[in-house]
């Protein structure tokens, strides 16, 4: 079934556009213009830093914040926003990786990040759409009601004791099967809380810099931070909270892996679909939410998951996607935003969150959000605060990104074998001469030689090259026809169509092609490959 966007004005040229994006004007910062000196440097816009700013913030610490584009610009912006209990690895499958008593402290951590959130919407009076609804866990083939028996026993060992069965989903549509039912989820309009977040710092001193392009990173007795523009911010500590570390090459990155997930907003009558969150138990799997407009409501359709960089045709997510939802909720109307974000999975399950690997240790990251990134950004401010307090954090062990999980060696090594198989795209790209069949306004890598070559046509058909080597550890990037962007498969790196940096691990821009004609390996290869293959097989079993 095709896409439905022809009466869309946000979506109607196959734009990316979310709805939290598209209905909130974000608050401008200045960028960083002198050398600063503050307690704690934090990097990143999004809902882990401004969290982790503010719980600073509140308990005396002197604060900034580093944005590469503008608060909320990333992934907290392209996020479906479910604050739940239900995750998206089965309680059951954390079990094994951490135990009964690791399971029931991820469960009670990510219930202490909902009543968090909670305390600082009611404490600051935010004016952010909050509210609470169940969510709903369940399986429309009889044959996955095994998944949802053996789950309710592990939620419960969990501590979710309230966590029941109902004969199915609150919705009339389409008989979704058995379900679970998690009481007290928590929605919001990430945006609007963000913003509300931004606006309390600034008032209350802490120092927000957007368009600041963090480069270096040191740990230290003389911690700092160098921006692309030279100027240096030096702290006693700094935060990384940028979706995925910018500040390591292998520690974390062989750990964790990108996907991209894919999200329609339907327009929907008023109260046509009770207000509630709703996960399947497909695979791909499928999750959905309610969100209010004052005439109508927007039904949140999300998933189709897959590896970035490794989908040749990523529309037909959207598509699938659609088929789903259309099929199961029949008052579905045109489509009024589609959009994509990037979910970071770690091997066993949950966040990196805490001190940074094989750094000082005034270095900290928030990474691995693993489908549950608003509750795991939360929880990460929480631990680091603490950390960085010198106070003892019941969670920091579970969550520790040194952390060495052995039962996760087969998920690690099946990640990085994917990995070290990206590299062999040196050797199976398309002849420079095909470059003539690019259709206007897409793109396709391309080699000259031993030149790997990310070709990019305008609409108007000029051509533009640049070097489809990622800056970060030599792979090379795919096109990604929906978003209009260069993607890394191997560790998730993204640049826009005309080879600007968009999101890391890398720091910097595709390099420009100044002769295509001549065959020269990208340095960049020549330093990084054979160490990213070795780290990716040899790193481990699951820790640094």
């Amino acid at each position: 079934m095709p896409l439905n966007i022809s009466s869309s004005p946000v979506t109607a040229r196959g734009e990316s556009m979310s709805l939290w994006l598209d209905t909130v004007p974000m608050p401008k910062y200045q960028p960083l213009s002198e050398t600063i000196k503050v307690d704690v440097c934090i990097i990143g816009g999004g809902i882990a830093g401004l969290t982790t700013a503010y719980l600073l913030l509140k308990e005396g610490k002197s604060v900034c914040v580093l944005e590469d584009f503008e608060i909320g610009s990333g992934q907290t912006g392209r996020t479906t926003a479910h604050f739940s209990t239900a995750l998206g690895h089965r309680y059951y499958e954390l079990e094994k990786f951490h135990g009964e008593k690791g399971a029931f402290k991820i469960a009670e951590s990510h219930c202490a990040a909902i009543l968090k959130v909670q305390h600082i919407v009611n404490q600051e009076s935010l004016d952010c759409d909050m509210e609470f609804v169940d969510g709903y866990l369940f399986s429309e083939l009889e044959e996955n009601e095994d998944d949802l028996y053996e789950e309710i026993k592990a939620v419960h060992r969990a501590g979710l004791i309230k966590v029941g069965f109902v004969e199915r989903a609150p919705v009339d549509s389409f008989y979704s099967g058995l379900a679970l039912r998690f009481p007290k989820q928590l929605q919001l309009h990430p945006l609007k809380y963000l913003k509300g977040l931004a606006e309390k710092l600034t008032n209350a001193g802490g120092l927000i810099f957007t368009r600041t392009h963090a480069l270096e990173v040191k740990g230290g007795d003389e911690a700092f931070v160098r921006t692309e523009k030279g100027h240096i911010v030096n702290a006693h500590s700094i935060v990384v909270a940028t979706n995925t570390p910018i500040n390591d090459i292998f520690a974390i990155h062989t750990k964790q892996a990108p996907y991209r997930s894919y999200v329609l907003g339907f327009s929907v009558p008023k109260n046509s679909v009770p207000k509630a969150m709703y996960w399947d138990t497909e695979d791909p799997y499928h999750y959905v939410r309610v969100h209010s407009e004052q005439d109508h409501d927007i039904l949140i359709v999300g998933g189709e998951d897959h590896k970035t960089g490794q989908h040749k045709r990523p529309e037909e997510r959207y598509e699938h996607l659609e088929l789903w939802a259309r099929e199961r909720f029949k008052m579905t109307k045109e489509i009024v935003y589609r959009w994509s974000g990037q979910v970071m999975e770690s091997m066993d399950g949950i966040g990196f969150l805490g001190h940074n690997p094989m750094d000082k240790n005034n270095v900290y990251v928030i990474t691995s959000d693993c489908g549950n990134g608003m509750t795991h950004a939360t929880i990460g401010a929480m631990i680091i605060t603490d950390q960085i307090m010198n106070r003892k954090n019941e969670w920091e062990e579970l969550y520790n990104p040194s952390r060495i999980i052995f039962r996760a060696t087969g998920n690690f090594m099946k990640e990085n074998i994917n990995v070290a198989a990206q590299y062999g795209n040196w050797f199976t790209s398309k002849e420079f001469d095909e470059i003539e069949n690019i259709p206007n306004g897409e793109g396709a890598v391309v080699r000259s030689g031993l030149t790997q070559i990310a070709a990019y046509k305008s609409l108007d058909g000029r051509t533009e090259l640049k070097s489809a080597v990622c800056p970060h550890l030599g792979c090379v990037v795919a096109w990604n026809s929906a978003e209009k962007s260069w993607d890394c498969p191997c560790h998730g790196s993204r640049f826009s169509c005309h080879g600007h940096f968009l999101e890391g691990p890398a720091v910097k821009d595709l390099a420009p092609i100044e002769d295509p004609e001549r065959p020269v390996v990208d340095p960049v290869t020549e330093t990084n490959i054979a160490r990213a293959l070795t780290a990716n097989l040899t790193t481990g079993p699951y820790g640094v």
